[in-house]
C-alpha cells in the first residue's frame, strides 16, 4: 500500500498543482470582473496542455496522472449521482430517450462512412465512430481489443480526441447566444455532442445548473450505449480480427457498463428514495467538482498537440465532419421534441 501511493505521488502532485492553480486563476477572474468567465474545470485543462506542451511526463509521473485522469474521475462520477434525482430522468421523456438512442447508432454509422470514405483504415474507422458517437476515448479503449486495433489506429483517434474534446468544451457555450438556446436545449445538445462526462461538466457548468444536470444526465444515457456497441461488436465483428488474436471469452459484465455508471445509478437511486440526507449533499458535490477538477489537470497533461499534426489531415478531417453531423442531429432532436 505505502509502495503504491510512493509510485502515485508525482503524478497526483502535479494534477494539485495545476488544480490549485486554475482554482487560483477563477479567484483572479472573480475579483476583478465579478464572474469566472472560464471555470476552474476548463482551465485546469488549458494549464494541463500548456504544461504537456512544453514538458513531457516520464514513466515516473504517468501512474499519479493516469490515477487522477481516471478513478478520481469515476469517483467524482459515482458522487454526481447524488446531484439528480430519478424525476429529472423520468422528466426526459421516453421520446427523447429513444432519441438519444437512435442518434448514437445513426451516428455510429454515418460517422463510419466517412471515414471510410476518406480512406481510412477499417479499424481506425471503427474506433472514431464510436468514440465521436459514445464517449470519446472510454468507447475507443472499450471497443479497441474487441476489433483487434493496433497502436497506431489507437493513437491516432485517441489523440485527435483529446484536443478536439477540449476544443469542444470551450467553444460550445458559444452557440447559447448563436442558436437562442435555453438551459435545458443547450444541456440536451452538451450531453449529445461532448465526449466525456467530465467535458459535459465543464461544458455546462458556466452556463448554469438546470443545463448541467441535464447534459449530465442525457451523456450518461450515452454513455450507457456503450455496453451494447461493444458486445455487438464482440459478437458479429470477428473477421476484423487476425485469427490469431480473435478473444476465447464475451466480454464481462463490468466492460459492458462500467463500475462507475453503476455506482452513479446506485446514488441517484439513493437519492431518489431519500436515503441521502440533504444536509450533506452540497459537500458531496463539492467533493465531486475538486475531483473532476483534477481529473480534468490529468485530461491536458494527456493532450500532445504534436502528436495530434502527426495523425494527418484525414483523420483531423474525419474526426471534425462527423462530430457536425453529430451536432446537426443532436440540434435536429432538440427542435423536434418541441423541449423548452
Amino acid at each position: 500500500m505505502i509502495d503504491q501511493a510512493k509510485r502515485l505521488l508525482p503524478g497526483l502532485a502535479i494534477a494539485i498543482v495545476i488544480t490549485l492553480g486554475a482554482m487560483l486563476l477563477q479567484a483572479v477572474e472573480v475579483y476583478f470582473v465579478g464572474q469566472p468567465y472560464l471555470e476552474a474545470l476548463v482551465l485546469a485543462i488549458l494549464l494541463g496542455v500548456v504544461v504537456r506542451t512544453f514538458w513531457t511526463p516520464g514513466p515516473g509521473w504517468l501512474p499519479g496522472i493516469n490515477f487522477s485522469g481516471k478513478f478520481l474521475l469515476e469517483v467524482a462520477i459515482v458522487m454526481l449521482g447524488a446531484s439528480v434525482s430519478a424525476g429529472t430522468i423520468v422528466a426526459l421523456g421516453p421520446f427523447l430517450i429513444v432519441g438519444i438512442a437512435c442518434i448514437v447508432a445513426v451516428s455510429i454509422g454515418v460517422s463510419y462512412l466517412v471515414c471510410r470514405a476518406l480512406r481510412l483504415p477499417q479499424r481506425m474507422a471503427i474506433l472514431i465512430a464510436c468514440g465521436n458517437s459514445i464517449c470519446g476515448n472510454s468507447a475507443i479503449a472499450a471497443v479497441a481489443p474487441v476489433i483487434g486495433a493496433d497502436r497506431d489506429d489507437i493513437a491516432s483517434s485517441i489523440s485527435f480526441t483529446a484536443v478536439l474534446g477540449v476544443i469542444v468544451v470551450l467553444t460550445l457555450p458559444l452557440l447559447v447566444p448563436v442558436l437562442n438556446l435555453s438551459l435545458t436545449q443547450y444541456g440536451v445538445l452538451a450531453g449529445l455532442t461532448v465526449y466525456a462526462v467530465p467535458q459535459v461538466l465543464a461544458a455546462t457548468l458556466p452556463i448554469g445548473a438546470l443545463a448541467n444536470q441535464v447534459g449530465t444526465v442525457i451523456k450518461l444515457v450515452r454513455v450507457l450505449m456503450l455496453g451494447p456497441v461493444v458486445l455487438g461488436f464482440s459478437l458479429f465483428s470477428g473477421r476484423l480480427r487476425p485469427a490469431h488474436n480473435r478473444p476465447n471469452s464475451r466480454p464481462q459484465l463490468l466492460q459492458l457498463v462500467p463500475w462507475f455508471i453503476l455506482g452513479f445509478l446506485v446514488m441517484l437511486a439513493a437519492r431518489s428514495l431519500g436515503l441521502i440526507p440533504l444536509a450533506i449533499l452540497p459537500g458531496i458535490t463539492h467533493t465531486a467538482a475538486v475531483l473532476t477538477t483534477l481529473a480534468m489537470a490529468a485530461l491536458g497533461l494527456g493532450v500532445d498537440i504534436r502528436a495530434v499534426a502527426r495523425t494527418g489531415p484525414r483523420v483531423t478531417l474525419a474526426v471534425i465532419v462527423s462530430l457536425i453531423i453529430l451536432a446537426i442531429m443532436s440540434y435536429g432532436l432538440i427542435r423536434l421534441t418541441g423541449m423548452a
